[in-house]
């Protein structure tokens, strides 16, 4: 764990003076500053080094067999699902036999798309790559390597959903399908998030996610018996159980202190609805999957916006308050990553290139 807490100190520090050292943006940007780009770079490199370089954590040595025992030729590949997966590891393979470069490039263009967007969109910066981090996500990139790739390129597409530019965002998502299907799940997604936050819409979702989790037997029977003759039909035989109370409560006090300050997020970040909408959508993954962890995958998609969310709670208060709240958020998601990773997990870090 020592590499990960010394990374965290790196991209939080660096994430902080990326925004005190930032450059005043025009009056219609959604973020009036601009995080200073060398520093912005900085906390890049942590991140991609460490997730790049490791040799462990979740399905990474499963990643790095299936890269070495392929050849990736054209025949191989055509018939295959999530076929641009296979053709990304295809590509790879000309230029290195090594696995390691499929796992360091997959870090690579993850942690350059997901902090991009976040400089581009959370008013406080450093607070968003904090919690990348300490809310577990930067370590599931580890472990769901295909899926948070897959998120990252969709993540792209914010713009998209602000500007309600449908067409764009639909050849985004299908391009994203190609590395994940999962990620078909999104279009329909994108005409709900459309709505205002805080609607009937979004208050049925949230009741229809409860009603799922009261009567998930039922529920999962439809479910599993639907999807039993696709890819994800072994999703029926998962029994690793379900999410924690503890990380539904994590995810959603950022989304119930946005809804007490909604009037006031509308004013300063007009496009906060959208990201409400979305974050709220991956609270209602997040509440069905304490029952069965798989429907966490689900909630990838979504937890990406939670961290811009993030970035603008605490200008919904005072700024009396500001401070306290600033400092809450940190203490409080330090100790939820300790928890996390080292009593939970038990997360232990393993690199071919450097060690402590």
């Amino acid at each position: 764990m020592g590499i990960l807490w010394i990374n965290l100190a790196i991209v939080f520090i660096c994430s902080l003076f990326a925004r005190y050292f930032a450059t005043p943006l025009y009056s219609t940007a959604y973020v009036p500053i601009k995080p200073n780009k060398s520093l912005l770079f900085v906390t890049l490199v942590s991140l991609i080094l460490v997730s790049g370089l490791r040799a462990n954590i979740g399905d990474t040595y499963f990643y790095k067999h299936t890269f070495e025992i392929n050849n990736f030729t054209w025949e191989q590949v055509k018939d295959k699902e999530n076929i641009g997966f296979w053709i990304f590891q295809m590509i790879l393979k000309n230029y290195s036999e090594d696995p390691q470069i499929l796992i360091f490039t997959t870090a690579a263009i993850s942690n350059i798309l997901i902090i991009f967007i976040l400089s581009k969109y959370s008013r406080m910066f450093e607070l968003s790559t904090y919690v990348y981090i300490t809310g577990g996500l930067y370590l599931i990139s580890m472990n769901g390597l295909r899926q948070v790739l897959t998120a990252a390129v969709v993540f792209t597409g914010t713009k998209f959903i602000i500007e309600g530019n449908w067409f764009k965002y639909l050849l985004l998502v299908l391009f994203a399908s190609t590395f994940h299907e999962s990620a078909l799940i999104l279009i329909p997604i994108y005409f709900f998030v459309r709505y205002r936050a805080w609607s009937r819409a979004t208050l049925f979702l949230l009741l229809f996610a409860i009603l799922i989790v009261i009567g998930f037997e039922k529920f999962s029977t439809i479910l599993f018996s639907t999807i039993e003759n696709t890819q994800y039909g072994y999703y029926s035989n998962f029994q690793e159980g379900g999410a924690s109370v503890l990380r539904v409560a994590v995810y959603a006090t950022p989304l119930v202190i946005a809804f007490f300050g909604r009037e006031r997020l509308r004013e300063i970040f007009p496009a906060s609805d959208y990201i409400v909408n979305m974050s709220l959508l991956g609270l209602a993954f997040m509440m069905i999957s304490t029952q069965n962890w798989i429907f966490a995958r689900f909630s990838i998609y979504f937890m990406l916006y939670q961290l811009i969310l993030l970035g603008w709670i605490v200008k919904l208060f005072t700024e009396r308050e500001q401070k306290f709240i600033y400092y809450g958020v940190i203490l409080c998601y330090l100790i939820f990553y300790y928890y996390e990773s080292v009593i939970s997990l038990n997360i232990i870090y393993i690199s071919d290139y450097f060690s402590l």
